[in-house]
């Protein structure tokens, strides 16, 4: 009855701690937490099921620079700008997967499709200046000139909206997750996995499997992109695309735990507490330094840790808590 409860209790006191008065870096590096764990979420969606993709970076900066800039340049409220990049991330998604999927390009060569996926879409970001500002990124025009929120803007100054906002998308990811796993198609994508060509000669429709969690992982987070740049209000290429961001989601998810619900947002406190780390060890001194480490660690990780932070603490803790056998004893 009490691990029932666990659950429920950890999550009242995770609403309660704004309320607690710890103060605003503090609440922003939560906010950052949750926000980075609903998108590493979304991308452990396909990555556990045998898909790595290396370009969610796309997603994210779709989601993020279309309603910048229908804000910016269209004055379009991001209740219609966040629409149009979902149907924008659909598209990419699609030209993407179905392809792949339908000629059987998998693991390392549908991780370089998706690179280059990412890499393109930081380029095109970069080169349309005008508009996007290029690599010096763009703000979003304040609407919080005569008060202190915009709902039509979806821009908040006080950072506690901002927290239970990101906190109903976090909930809304781990739901998802949950969902998935549970379905029959979990357990198909597992055997595609392995066994694609056996998978198929049972009947079991690997295209549309593979495409449909394709298309809820981007579609998540491209969500992600968007509530990255009303939050921050700020959005930069190297921030929300390319080839660094996308190697970050991979990063984080595999260091905290792909196989466990709760090891995406582990793994999001990890790479953040790295990068806070790096920023106040190092500052600005070394150029893409922290894509550096990140890199090595996704190899130490998966060499020596391949089940992350939580899955490995909650296997010790398996055997821990296993009844250990009595000694013989004639």
């Amino acid at each position: 009855m009490k691990s029932s409860l666990a659950p429920f209790i950890a999550l009242a006191v995770l609403a309660l701690v704004p309320l607690m008065g710890i103060g605003n870096y503090p609440l922003h590096l939560l906010i950052m937490v949750l926000l980075w764990g609903y998108v590493y979420t979304s991308w452990s969606i396909m990555g556990r099921l045998g898909m790595v993709s290396f370009g969610h970076g796309a997603f994210l900066g779709i989601g993020a620079y279309v309603v910048v800039m229908g804000w910016n340049s269209y004055g379009l409220s991001p209740w219609f700008g966040v629409p149009i990049a979902l149907a924008l991330t659909a598209i990419v998604a699609f030209l993407i997967g179905y392809p792949c999927f339908r000629y059987k390009i998998v693991g390392h060569y549908f991780a370089l499709v998706t690179l280059a996926l990412s890499e393109v879409t930081r380029l095109i970001i970069v080169a349309l200046r005008d508009q996007t500002g290029g690599s010096l990124g763009a703000t979003p025009k304040t609407a919080l000139a005569e008060t202190s929120w915009s709902l039509g803007a979806l821009q908040f100054s006080n950072k506690i909206v901002w927290f239970y906002v990101i906190l109903v998308f976090w909930l809304l990811g781990l739901w998802v997750w949950k969902k998935v796993d549970e379905s029959m198609g979990r357990l198909a994508l597992e055997a595609i996995s392995q066994e694609e060509d056996a998978s198929a000669s049972i009947g079991i429709n690997v295209t549309r499997l593979k495409l449909g969690v394709t298309m809820i992982s981007a579609l998540m987070t491209c969500i992600g992109g968007a509530l990255y740049a009303q939050y921050q209000l700020y959005v930069n290429p190297e921030t929300v695309s390319g080839i660094g961001i996308s190697l970050q989601m991979v990063f984080g998810v595999i260091a905290g735990g792909m196989y466990v619900r709760l090891g995406p947002t582990v793994g999001a406190a990890f790479t953040l507490l790295l990068a806070e780390g790096l920023r106040l060890g190092f500052g600005n001194k070394y150029h893409a330094l922290d894509s550096t480490v990140y890199g090595l660690m996704l190899v130490l990780f998966i060499i020596y840790m391949p089940k992350g932070i939580l899955g490995a603490a909650m296997e010790a803790m398996g055997k821990r808590s296993a009844p250990q056998p009595k000694p013989y004893s004639r």
